[in-house]
């Protein structure tokens, strides 16, 4: 006690530089935390030395910040993170998206997998031809990242070594912020695709039958989907070429000498969304015949019947190579996870006829890819995939800033409106602690009453009482309910809410309630 005392008096006159906590009569019991603000108090109100101005008012914002601090409990480690980790075509070469690539159909498995992690509350797939990004919410944000990281690596069969230079990595605000950039088309290869819009309701449209698909991620998909909606109605950056397909069309036009379709014999390899697109756009340039190839003939009959006004030649797959012999351009869009065209294949085709360069033009936006990168090596044949678009869309980029700039506001607003809404989830254990033990407590003086009126009420009576009972609770309920709910947006009303948190969990001791049991009596 002697040296402590010692520590208190040279703290008093200003001696050393830190502030000694001096445990009391009154500050025993108290957490750490605790004692730090008891110090700080203790030397600016107790002090024999009067302290600077600067000095005061240092301690006072020290003080404050302490308070804060122990308010909000639910800025701490313990709330989960919103993680979002993946690489794109921005900074990952199509050779690694390939082999990263999940098609939609395993998604469950993939989130399933995902969710088996110890610290992997939930998780979300996005995998398309440009990018492949998983959102999850951890538990803990090192060993979260470090499970996703492992997931990644194990099911690529790529080293973690070489896959680390090209991921991404963002946290809650910048996470969820990137998801609403992705859904406006604001980080597609092609600004304001509406392609990706799709992709991403259906990653919410999957998730609802997968139990890891959990209440934040939808959330946060239900509010990107909505960004993405928002983007497209209220600014003008969906206007014109707006997709990989389109982009396609007009990097394979760039490259023909004539630049006229018309000059061309056109392949597609597939008829799914993509190739109907690419139908679309090559339409709109002026190409007035295609050959299309499928695996199933109804699906390309669908197609043709969709563009009344292209002559459309219908093969299936079996006849691959003698199409793509007889054809000039040749886009593949196909599904398939292997390559359909090799090296060997194409040496042996004739070479196109010189209005075309003698050369044949291979255009794969699929990823996988399904034309083999070394046919590049021979003379008569030239191969582009989709890294190669980026020539194409530098253009559209410059002309869409204005609408990029817009689309920007509205998507921050998207964004607060999701935070506002995560915010208020923090709210919601101390909202049913608060209303099971209240209910408990109606429920079981109800029962004292009626034991001891015997049997002098009748049905009509007893409901009529019950519901005087419930509509007391509710009423008293009504103003501290009130005081737990807030625009998340505001960080001081934040802030006054979990204070009106902690006192309701403090004067009701809600903390030693079981909403669960409490449930289960009701």
């Amino acid at each position: 006690m002697q040296t402590m005392q010692r520590c208190h008096d040279r703290c008093a006159t200003g001696r050393i530089g830190g502030l000694v906590p001096v445990v009391t009569p009154a500050h025993r019991g108290l957490p750490q935390r605790g004692l730090q603000a008891a110090a700080v108090a203790n030397a600016v109100t107790n002090s024999t030395t009067k302290l600077p101005a600067s000095h005061l008012e240092s301690s006072k914002k020290a003080l404050e910040q302490l308070k804060q601090q122990a308010v909000n409990r639910y800025a701490g480690d313990k709330k989960s993170s919103i993680i979002a980790i993946g690489l794109t075509i921005h900074n990952a070469p199509v050779e690694l998206r390939e082999k990263l690539a999940v098609p939609e159909a395993e998604w469950p498995r993939a989130i399933e997998e995902l969710c088996q992690f110890p610290h992997i509350e939930e998780a979300a797939v996005l995998s398309t031809c440009n990018r492949m990004e998983l959102y999850v919410v951890g538990l803990s944000w090192h060993r979260g990242v470090r499970e996703v990281e492992e997931w990644l690596s194990r099911t690529s069969g790529v080293p973690l070594e070489e896959l680390r230079p090209y991921l991404f990595l963002l946290r809650d605000r910048d996470a969820t912020h990137h998801l609403m950039r992705v859904s406006g088309g604001l980080d597609s290869l092609v600004m304001g695709e509406g392609q990706i819009l799709a992709q991403v309701r259906q990653v919410y449209k999957v998730g609802q039958n997968c139990p890891g698909f959990g209440r934040h991620l939808n959330g946060l998909f239900k509010q990107a989907i909505t960004a993405g909606k928002r983007v497209r109605a209220e600014t003008s950056i969906s206007t014109g070429s707006v997709s990989v397909s389109s982009a396609a069309v007009e990097l394979a036009q760039l490259k023909l000498p004539t630049h006229n379709w018309a000059d061309a014999k056109v392949c597609i390899i597939g008829a799914g969304k993509m190739s109907t697109l690419l139908v679309k756009h090559l339409q709109s340039k002026g190409c007035k015949e295609v050959t299309v190839l499928n695996r199933s003939l109804p699906r390309a009959q669908a197609l043709s019947e969709e563009f009344p006004e292209v002559k459309f030649n219908i093969h299936l797959m079996p006849d691959l190579m003698s199409c793509v012999e007889a054809s000039d351009v040749i886009f593949a869009a196909s599904g398939s996870e292997e390559l359909l065209i090799l090296k060997e294949d194409v040496v042996k085709m004739a070479t196109p006829s010189a209005i075309v360069g003698s050369k044949r033009r291979f255009v794969d936006i699929s990823v996988p890819r399904n034309i083999a990168p070394q046919i590049n090596e021979l003379e008569h044949a030239i191969v582009y995939n989709v890294d190669d678009l980026k020539e194409v869309v530098a253009a559209n980029k410059e002309g869409r800033a204005q609408a990029a700039a817009e689309a920007e506001v509205l998507i921050r607003e998207e964004q607060r409106a999701f935070e506002a809404w995560r915010d208020s989830l923090e709210t919601v254990p101390t909202i049913k602690a608060l209303r099971s033990k209240a209910e408990a407590i109606r429920a079981a003086e109800f029962e004292k009453a009626i034991s001891r009126l015997g049997d002098g009420l009748n049905k009509k009576q007893l409901k009529a009482v019950e519901e005087l009972s419930k509509g007391i609770v509710n009423k008293l309920l009504h103003g501290p309910m009130t005081a737990l709910r807030c625009d998340g947006t505001d960080p001081d009303a934040v802030g006054q809410t979990l204070s009106n948190m902690e006192a309701l969990e403090r004067m009701f001791q809600l903390s030693e309630v079981d909403v669960t049991a409490m449930a289960g009596k009701q």
